[in-house]
């Protein structure tokens, strides 16, 4: 009974990761997007460029801790959660006495 639970945990903590690793997908296409639109802007008007290109750094790195945050949680969920919920459900079995 208990492998199955722990099987359960695990598949549960990988799924887990592989959906947060998917937030990678956006900061990517918003980024690109953002870039593209600087260097449009850029190519109408050129005196801009200081301007439009420190706004879309800052654009971009605040875009990419969304990114940042999923790759982190993935992490997590990879090698400290299944840890911490193996030992508490071996705490909740041993103290309703089925371990």
């Amino acid at each position: 009974m208990i492998e199955l639970a722990i099987g359960i945990i695990l598949a549960g903590c990988a799924i887990g990761a592989g959906l947060a690793l998917i937030a990678g997908i956006g900061p990517g296409i918003g980024e690109g997007n953002a870039v593209a639109k600087a260097c449009e802007a850029i190519g109408r008007q050129p005196e801009s460029k200081g301007s439009v290109t420190s706004t879309m750094i800052m654009g971009c790195a605040i875009a990419e801790t969304t990114g940042l945050y999923g790759l982190v949680i993935g992490i997590l969920l990879i090698f400290v959660a299944p840890n911490l919920f193996i030992s508490a459900l071996k705490t909740a079995l041993e103290s309703m006495g089925k371990l």
